[in-house]
C-alpha cells in the first residue's frame, strides 16, 4: 500500500513546494494569519466589555469559541482557489499534458492533487487559530474549554478537506478557471450555512450535538473524496473544449433512463419499474431501520422534554371531532390537495438536499417526521390516551404514507451510493441524470399515487375511524 501511495506523495511534494514559492499564495496566507485573528481578538474584547456592563457574560463566553471557528473558516474559503484551479488551471497554462503523461494511475494523480491542495488552507487556518488563541491569552481572556477546542479544530479540519474535495471535483469537471470560480459558490455558500447552524448549536451550549456534526461532515467528506476518485479520468480533461448547456442532450439521457425501453405504460409498469424496485430493496431496508430509529428517538425525548395534555380536553376530543366532520364536506378537494402537497414537498426537499449531500442528508426529513411522530405518541400515551385510539388516529393513512416515504427516501440514498461508485463508461453528468430518472420512476409510478390515496384516507377515513374509536 505504501508503495502505491509513493507516486501520489511525489505529486504532493511538487505541488506544495511550488505553492509556497508563489508570493501570490504566501502573502494572503500571512495576511489572513496575522491580521484577521487580531480583528477577532478585538471583537471578542469588545463583546466581553459590552456584556459585562449589562451582566450577560454567557453570551460572550459562547462568542469566544464561535470567533475561533470563524478564524479557522475564513482562510480556507480564501485559499480554496488553489484547489479550484488544481486541474483546470494546469489545462489553461498548458502544463497538463506532461502531468497526464506520467506513469501515475488516475487515483494516484487525483489523490496527490487533493492532498497538496489541502495543505495551504489547513496551514493558514491552523496558524490563524493559534494567533487568535495567543491573543486571548495575552489579553487574559478565558480560553474555551478543552472539549470545545478539540471540536472546533476537528470541525475546521474536516470542513477544510470537504471544501477542498468539492473544489477539486469542480476543477476536474470545469473547462476554465472562471467557470470553476463561479461554481465555487455551490461549495462556500452551503458550508457558510453549515457554520451558522454550528454556531447555533454552540450558542445553545449543546456540546454533544457538535460531535454528531463532526461525524456527519466527516461522512460527507469521505463521500466527496470517493466521488472524485470514482469519476476522475485523465482522458476527459483533454477531451472537453467548452462548457455548453446541452438541454436536449440532458433531456434525452433522462427520458431514456426513465423509459427504460418500454413500449407503453403497461410495459413500463411490468418490466422497467420492478427492475428499479429490486435495486432499492437494500436501501429500503436501511431507510426503514432509520425510520424506526427516528420513532424511538422521538419517544425517548418525552423523558427529557415532558409535556402533558389535560385529560378533560382529551375526553372532549370526540365531540370536537364530530363538529369538525359536520363542516368538513365544504373542504373536500382543498383538504386532500393540501395534505397531498404537504407530504410530496417534504419528499422533494429530501431529494434536493440529498443531491448536494450524496444521499446522506436526504434521510433527514423522514427521520425528523418519525421523531415528531414518536414524540407525539409518547405525549399522548403519557396523557392517558390508549394505544387503540392512537392507532385509530395514525395508522389508517400512515399505512400508506410511511412506505411511500421510505421508498422515495431509499431512491435518494441509492442515488448517492451510485454517484460514489466508479463508472468508467459514463460521465458524472450521465450518472446523475440516471439516478434522477430512477427517483422519478419511483415517484411517478408509486409514491405520488400512493400519497394521493393517503391524503384521501387522512381527510375522509381517518377522522371517521377516530370518531368511532372515541365513541362518537
Amino acid at each position: 500500500m505504501f508503495d502505491a501511495l509513493r507516486p501520489a506523495w511525489v505529486i504532493v511534494r511538487r505541488e506544495v513546494r511550488d505553492q509556497f514559492r508563489d508570493w501570490r499564495i504566501i502573502f494572503p496566507i500571512i495576511g489572513l494569519t496575522l491580521v484577521f485573528p487580531f480583528i477577532m481578538n478585538w471583537t471578542a474584547q469588545q463583546m466581553l466589555d459590552f456584556t459585562r456592563e449589562y451582566g450577560a457574560t454567557i453570551i460572550a463566553d459562547r462568542m469566544v469559541p464561535f470567533l475561533l471557528m470563524v478564524v479557522g473558516f475564513f482562510p480556507i474559503s480564501v485559499s480554496l482557489v488553489i484547489a479550484l484551479e488544481s486541474f483546470v488551471g494546469e489545462k489553461e497554462r498548458g502544463s497538463i499534458e506532461p502531468l497526464l503523461n506520467t506513469p501515475l494511475k488516475d487515483w494516484q494523480l487525483y489523490l496527490g492533487k487533493l492532498v497538496s491542495s489541502t495543505v495551504p488552507p489547513l496551514v493558514s487556518s491552523y496558524l490563524g487559530m493559534l494567533v487568535y488563541l495567543s491573543g486571548l491569552m495575552i489579553k487574559h481572556i478565558e480560553l474555551p474549554g478543552a472539549e470545545v477546542m478539540v471540536q472546533i479544530f476537528l470541525l475546521t479540519t474536516v470542513q477544510a478537506v470537504m471544501m477542498v474535495s468539492g473544489a477539486v471535483v469542480v476543477s476536474t469537471q470545469a473547462t476554465s478557471v472562471r467557470a470553476a470560480n463561479l461554481l465555487s459558490s455551490f461549495i462556500v455558500i452551503p458550508v457558510a450555512f453549515l457554520i451558522q447552524w454550528e454556531a447555533l448549536v454552540m450558542f445553545w451550549g449543546n456540546q454533544g450535538t457538535l460531535w454528531w456534526v463532526v461525524a456527519g461532515v466527516l461522512v460527507l467528506t469521505v463521500l466527496l473524496v470517493r466521488v472524485g476518485l470514482a469519476h476522475f479520468h485523465r482522458e476527459e480533461l483533454l477531451g472537453r473544449e467548452i462548457d455548453v448547456l446541452k438541454l436536449r442532450w440532458a433531456w434525452g439521457n433522462f427520458s431514456k433512463a426513465f423509459n427504460g425501453g418500454a413500449r407503453n405504460v403497461w410495459d413500463w409498469y411490468r418490466n422497467v419499474l420492478p427492475a428499479t424496485l429490486r435495486r432499492l430493496a437494500l436501501p429500503c431496508a436501511f431507510v426503514a431501520l432509520m425510520a424506526g430509529a427516528g420513532l424511538l428517538i422521538g419517544t425517548t425525548l418525552v423523558r427529557d422534554y415532558p409535556f402533558l395534555i389535560d385529560g378533560g380536553k382529551l375526553k372532549d376530543a370526540g365531540t370536537s371531532l364530530k363538529k369538525l366532520l359536520d363542516v368538513w364536506p365544504l373542504f373536500r378537494v382543498e383538504s386532500v390537495t393540501m395534505i397531498w402537497w404537504q407530504n410530496l414537498r417534504v419528499l422533494i426537499l429530501g431529494m434536493v438536499i440529498g443531491v448536494f449531500s450524496f444521499g446522506v442528508l436526504g434521510v433527514l426529513p423522514l427521520i425528523a417526521t418519525m421523531s415528531v411522530t414518536g414524540y407525539l405518541v409518547g405525549v399522548l400515551t403519557n396523557s392517558g390516551l390508549s394505544l387503540a385510539l392512537l392507532a385509530a388516529l395514525l395508522l389508517p393513512h400512515g399505512l400508506f404514507e410511511i412506505p411511500a416515504a421510505i421508498l422515495a427516501t431509499a431512491a435518494v440514498l441509492e442515488a448517492g451510493a451510485i454517484l460514489a461508485t466508479p463508472t468508467p463508461t459514463r460521465t458524472i453528468s450521465e450518472v446523475l441524470l440516471a439516478t434522477l430518472a430512477d427517483w422519478a420512476k419511483v415517484m411517478v409510478g408509486i409514491v405520488i399515487p400512493v400519497l394521493l390515496l393517503a391524503a384521501f384516507v387522512e381527510a375522509w377515513v381517518t377522522p371517521r375511524i377516530a370518531l368511532w374509536a372515541f365513541g362518537g
